[in-house]
C-alpha cells in the first residue's frame, strides 16, 4: 500500500497536469462556515492520547493482537518457541482501518493458539517505527509476514500467499504455515497436526490413563480437526487426534454415519459418538472444553508488550473550510518524501522514472512557500541530472533534509494537520492532504498552461499534440454543445469512425515500396517515384527529401489512365518503346540491387581509381627496392 500510494499520488498527479484546463481558480466560498464548539471537544477527547498524531488501531491490553513497535518486534520473533502472524500496516491507509476489525477477531478466535503461533501488528505510520518498516521491506499496507519458531538470523518473513484475507481462510493459512515447520524447529507447543493411521485407532479405544481422547473423523479437505487440537492446546487432561479416510466397515461399528465426527474415550474406559448439534469446529472445541476435569493449563506465555502512549494533550486548530491551508500540503509532502518513499532503498527503472515526473510536476506547479518550491526545483534538477540508473533513497532524503546546507530551501519535517484534521487520528490526515495537493496541482496546470512546456513525453509531437479525437475540423457533426458545455454526439462518432477506418478511406499512395516490387516479380504501373526507382537525372538526397514532405505539400499523383491513353495515341512504336524503357529500368535495379545507373557508373570510376593507385604504389615500392639493393652492395664491397 505504501508503494502503491506513491504511485497513485504521481500518477494522479500527471493526471492533474494533463486535465482539461480550467478558465480559473474556483472562487473561495463567501462565508467561512466553522466546527461548533461543542464537536471540537468532543474530537479532541476522542482523539485520545497519540504519538505524533498517528492512531492506535490495536490497543495493547484491550485487544488480543499482540502490539509490536520497533523496540520489540525483532525480540519477539527471533529464535522465539512460537512462531508469528504480523501485521504491518498503516494508520491512515484506509485498506488498514477496514481490515482491523478482521484482524482483531482472528486474534480472538485463535487466542488459545498462542503457545503455537501469535497475531500481531505493527504500525508503520508511527514515526519511531519507520526505519524498522524499511528494515523489513515493507512496501505495502496492510502486509502480512510469517516468521518461523527459532529462527536465529534475522529474516523479514515469509509474505501470506491466501487467495483472500477473509478470517478463515487466513486461519487455514497459520494451520499450513504451522505444518510446514519441521520436528526440530516446530513450536515445543504445538501437537502433531498430522493424521494418525486409521490402525491406531484401536490401541486408542483400550485408554486408560486417566484422560480424555477425542477422536476426530474427517475428509482430507476438512480443517476441523486441526483447528480442535489447537483450540484445545492449553487445555490438560484431554488428547484430540484426527483421523483420514478410515474404512467404512470400521466407522459403521463406531456408529460415525458422516464426516466430520467425533468419538470421545472417557477417561474410565466408556466411549460413545459424541452428540452435537452442528458439526462444526466451534461445537467440537466447546463441548470438549466443558468436560469434567478438562481445566487450562498454568502456561507461562512471554508478557504482551503493554507500553502505553504518554498522555499527550491533542490540540485541535480552528479552521476555514473553504481555505486552502499550506500546512495540509508541505505536511503531505513531509510524509510522501520522508516515509512513503523511504519504504524503497533505491529507485531504478519506472520507479525512477514515475518520481522524476512527479518531482517534475512538483517543482512546475506546487504554490507553496518560496522555500518549499526551491527545494522541489533542487530536488527536480538533481534528478534530472544525475547519471545513474539507480538512486539509493538515502541520497534523495540527504537534498530533502538540506544536508549540503543550501542557502533558502526548506520542508518541515513533523505532520501539522490543520484542513485534514479528522475526529480520531486514523481519520481524513495524509490521505486527506493527497486529495488536496492533487485537486492544487490540477488547478495550477489550468491556470499556468505553460509551466508544464517542455516536460512532456520524449514520444510527443509538438506540432501534431495528442487532443481529443476526433477534432472538429475532421468531424464536425461529432461535437455539439448542451447548455454550452461540449457533448459528443456517439451517434455520429460510431459513424465517423466506420467511414474513417473503412475500406473505401484508404489510399494507395506511397504503400509500395522497393521491396514489394522485388518480391511480387514484376514493380506496379505508374510513376518512377511509386516503384521506388531513383531518377539518375535526380540526386539521391534531392529525391528523398521530396518523399519526406508533408502530404499537404506534395505533387498530385499522376493519372495513369491518361498515360495510357496517351501511348495508345502515340501507336504500336510508342507502346514498343516504352515496353522496352520498362524493360532497362527493371534491369538496372536487378542488377544494381537497388542502385541507379549514375551509382553504377560512380563504383566503375572508383574501382578503376583504386587500380591505378595500387599500380602506382606498387611500382613506386618496386624501384625503390631496386636502389635500396644496389646501395646495400656497394657499402659490403
Amino acid at each position: 500500500m505504501a508503494a502503491a500510494a506513491g504511485a497513485a499520488a504521481t500518477a494522479a498527479a500527471a493526471a492533474a497536469a494533463a486535465a482539461p484546463r480550467s478558465p480559473g481558480a474556483p472562487t473561495a466560498a463567501a462565508r467561512a462556515r466553522r466546527l461548533p464548539p461543542l464537536l471540537v471537544l468532543l474530537a479532541a477527547a476522542a482523539a485520545g492520547p497519540g504519538a505524533g498524531g498517528a492512531a492506535r488501531l490495536y490497543r495493547a491490553g484491550e485487544d488480543a493482537v499482540w502490539v509490536l513497535d520497533s523496540g520489540s518486534v525483532r525480540g519477539a520473533t527471533a529464535n522465539s518457541s512460537a512462531a508469528w502472524l504480523v501485521q504491518f500496516y498503516s494508520s491512515w491507509c484506509g485498506h488498514c482501518i477496514g481490515y482491523a476489525p478482521t484482524w482483531r477477531a482472528l486474534a480472538r478466535d485463535v487466542r488459545d493458539w498462542a503457545a503455537a503461533i501469535r497475531v500481531a501488528a505493527l504500525d508503520c505510520a508511527e514515526e519511531e517505527n519507520h526505519e524498522v518498516c524499511r528494515a523489513y521491506d515493507i512496501h505495502f499496507y496492510p502486509s502480512f509476514r510469517y516468521f518461523k519458531a527459532f529462527t536465529k538470523d534475522f529474516t523479514t518473513g515469509e509474505n501470506f500467499k491466501g487467495p483472500d484475507r477473509e478470517l478463515q481462510t487466513v486461519r487455514r493459512t497459520m494451520i499450513d504455515f504451522l505444518q510446514n515447520h519441521t520436528d526440530t524447529d516446530r513450536p515445543p507447543a504445538c501437537p502433531p497436526l498430522g493424521p494418525i493411521p486409521p490402525s491406531d485407532v484401536l490401541s486408542l479405544l483400550d485408554n486408560r490413563d486417566g484422560r480424555y481422547v477425542a477422536i476426530l473423523f474427517e475428509n482430507n479437505s476438512s480443517y476441523v480437526g486441526r483447528e480442535v487440537i489447537l483450540d484445545l492446546l492449553p487445555y490438560e487432561n484431554i488428547v484430540v487426534k484426527r483421523v483420514l479416510d478410515a474404512d467404512e466397515a470400521f466407522l459403521e461399528k463406531l456408529g460415525v454415519s458422516s464426516l466430520p465426527s467425533c468419538y470421545l474415550i472417557y477417561p474410565n474406559g466408556t466411549r460413545g459418538l459424541m452428540n452435537i448439534g452442528k458439526p462444526l469446529r466451534s461445537f467440537f472445541s466447546s463441548y470438549l472444553k466443558s468436560l469434567p476435569d478438562v481445566r487450562k493449563k498454568l502456561i507461562s506465555l512471554p508478557e504482551k508488550p503493554n507500553k502505553e502512549e504518554n498522555p499527550e494533550v491533542v490540540i485541535w486548530r480552528e479552521f476555514d473550510r473553504s481555505k486552502l491551508y499550506t500546512a495540509d500540503l508541505e505536511s503531505g509532502l513531509h510524509y510522501l518524501l520522508r516515509v512513503e518513499l523511504a519504504t524503497h532503498r533505491s529507485l531504478a527503472g519506472a520507479e525512477l522514472q514515475t518520481l522524476k515526473d512527479f518531482v517534475t510536476v512538483l517543482a512546475k506547479l506546487f504554490p507553496g512557500r518560496t522555500p518549499v518550491r526551491k527545494l522541489l526545483e533542487t530536488l527536480q534538477e538533481w534528478l534530472a541530472n544525475l547519471p545513474l540508473d539507480r538512486i539509493p533513497y538515502n541520497a534523495i532524503l540527504d537534498l530533502v533534509n538540506n544536508k549540503m546546507r543550501i542557502s533558502g530551501i526548506f520542508l518541515i519535517n513533523r505532520i501539522k494537520w490543520v484542513g485534514c484534521q479528522g475526529s480520531r487520528p486514523e481519520f481524513r490526515g495524509y490521505t486527506c492532504s493527497l486529495w488536496k495537493l492533487f485537486h492544487t496541482l490540477t488547478v495550477q496546470a489550468g491556470t499556468h498552461p505553460e509551466a508544464l512546456d517542455g516536460t512532456g513525453h520524449l514520444s510527443e509531437d509538438p506540432k501534431f499534440p495528442k487532443v481529443p479525437w476526433p477534432s472538429p475540423d475532421l468531424c464536425p457533426a461529432c461535437h455539439e454543445e448542451i447548455k454550452g458545455l461540449h457533448s459528443w454526439n456517439e451517434g455520429q462518432v460510431l459513424l465517423f469512425l466506420k467511414q474513417h477506418y473503412g475500406s473505401d478511406n484508404l489510399v494507395d499512395t506511397y504503400a509500395a515500396d522497393q521491396e514489394d516490387a522485388h518480391e511480387g516479380g514484376a514493380p506496379p504501373e505508374g510513376g518512377e517515384q511509386e516503384r521506388g526507382l531513383v531518377s539518375p537525372e535526380k540526386p539521391q538526397g534531392e529525391q528523398r527529401a521530396k518523399s519526406l514532405r508533408p502530404p499537404s505539400v506534395l505533387p498530385p499523383r499522376p493519372d495513369l489512365s491518361q498515360g495510357l491513353q496517351l501511348g495508345l495515341d502515340g501507336g504500336h512504336q510508342s507502346v514498343s518503346r516504352a515496353e522496352g524503357h520498362r524493360e532497362v529500368e527493371v534491369a538496372v535495379p536487378f542488377l544494381g540491387m537497388g542502385f541507379s545507373s549514375l551509382d553504377m557508373s560512380l563504383c566503375v570510376v572508383l574501382y578503376v581509381a583504386s587500380s591505378l593507385f595500387l599500380m602506382l604504389m606498387y611500382f613506386f615500392f618496386r624501384v625503390r627496392s631496386k636502389r635500396w639493393k644496389v646501395r646495400y652492395h656497394r657499402l659490403s664491397v
